[in-house]
């Protein structure tokens, strides 16, 4: 490898100058790359060499741009077989945030000092906090498919991420996403108001929701066939994702078995004989497919909380979203031992919730503090929560 000066006049008779790096790159074949310094060169010719002796160098005619190595990419999550959502977020990370930015970019030519200017102008274009991380995060995942290619080298973003994580984590600890009372949990007092105001229509499976702790998409898959009235409890074992698709759980935590009250065991019952007969899902919509996500929350939780005056300072839903039920559900199995009944050990709390790991269920629910379960306190407790 070799770094010599290039002298040249033009047509104008201009005298032009540039230093060249000339060198056999990990493919055999020979690069010349020019720079407008002596000390640029110097630096790519150290760095290059040892790329080249380790067999990972490559070359800039050898590399793709970011706009190529995002397709592919996204054509390897499809491949994979990835859930279409999924598919569907990496597809709006590449065309509104990455493409319009840096598309054009050589992989070859990404570098720490690039991606640090690529997460500045995310921010000054009014991307949020949270969006900036999501991208990130793809464009990380970007190059490491693109590594697998031997299409990159280097992945800037994982450089970046190395050297924060330290900061990263402890200001992740300090910002961690407990859930309080009142603010993401709704109290007793809001949850008894919401029960009674609950119409014929959406009374089913809101109170499943409320006392499962069920995800949306699970209560939107759930079969006849996976709850059994006579022991009152509830299996999951598929979900529906946000374009209807059965599917399995999210992970293998997520099927599991859930104990429920009588309270809901009636409900089902009831809404059981209304429902048109050999209907598979539980809460089909009237064709008997899965009910979209939006639907349950605009037409059944969000009306019921108005109903039941659980609102805001403007008049409008305090809890809009579903998970605030699921908060409530966890709440409740923690603190149980105040209506009678014992509260649970993180462990069961984790499996009820689905939780793939128990970090997980610390985190968010740790400081409401467990005990003990022995099954079979559930009706007294969900009385005692409701008189």
């Amino acid at each position: 490898m070799s770094v010599r000066k290039r002298e040249w006049t033009t047509p104008k008779g201009e005298a032009k100058s540039a230093w060249v790096v000339d060198y056999v790159g990990s493919n055999g074949k020979r690069h010349l790359k020019t720079f407008k310094l002596k000390k640029q060169a110097d630096q790519f010719a150290a760095t290059a060499s040892v790329e080249v002796r380790e067999g990972v160098h490559v070359a800039d005619s050898a590399s793709v741009t970011v706009s190529k190595a995002g397709a592919l990419w996204i054509s390897s999550g499809e491949n994979a077989g990835l859930e279409r959502s999924t598919v569907n977020q990496r597809k709006s990370h590449l065309e509104h945030h990455i493409k319009p930015l840096i598309g054009e970019v050589l992989l070859s030519k990404l570098t720490v000092p690039t991606v640090r200017d690529f997460e500045d102008r995310l921010r000054k274009e009014g991307r949020s906090p949270a969006m900036i991380k999501k991208v990130l995060t793809s464009l990380g995942s970007i190059l490491s498919d693109a590594s697998e290619r031997g299409l990159a080298m280097r992945n800037p973003v994982r450089d970046i991420r190395g050297r924060r994580k330290g900061r990263d984590h402890r200001t992740e600890r300090r910002q961690k996403g407990r859930v309080e009372v009142g603010v993401d949990i709704p109290t007793r007092e809001e949850i008894k108001a919401l029960v009674d105001a609950l119409d014929t229509n959406w009374r089913p499976l809101l109170l499943t929701a409320i006392f499962t702790g069920m995800r949306s998409s699970e209560l939107r898959g759930l079969r006849w066939q996976d709850v059994d009235l006579k022991r009152n409890q509830i299996s999951v074992n598929q979900r529906a994702d946000e374009f209807g698709e059965i599917g399995p759980p999210k992970s293998e935590a997520g099927v599991r078995t859930i104990p429920v009250p009588p309270l809901v065991v009636n409900a089902l019952k009831e809404h059981m004989l209304r429902q048109e007969p050999g209907t598979a899902l539980v809460f089909a919509n009237p064709a008997g497919e899965p009910r979209s996500h939006t639907n349950i929350i605009n037409k059944g939780l969000v009306p019921a909380m108005v109903r039941a005056g659980v609102v805001d300072a403007d008049g409008k839903a305090k809890y809009s979203g579903m998970h605030a039920l699921r908060h409530f559900y966890a709440s409740w199995l923690i603190n149980r031992k105040e209506d009678g009944g014992l509260g649970l050990p993180p462990k069961m709390v984790q499996e009820r919730l689905g939780h793939a790991s128990i970090v997980m269920t610390m985190d968010v629910y740790g400081h409401l503090f467990p005990r003990m379960d022995d099954g079979t306190e559930l009706a007294d407790a969900a009385t005692a929560l409701l008189t």
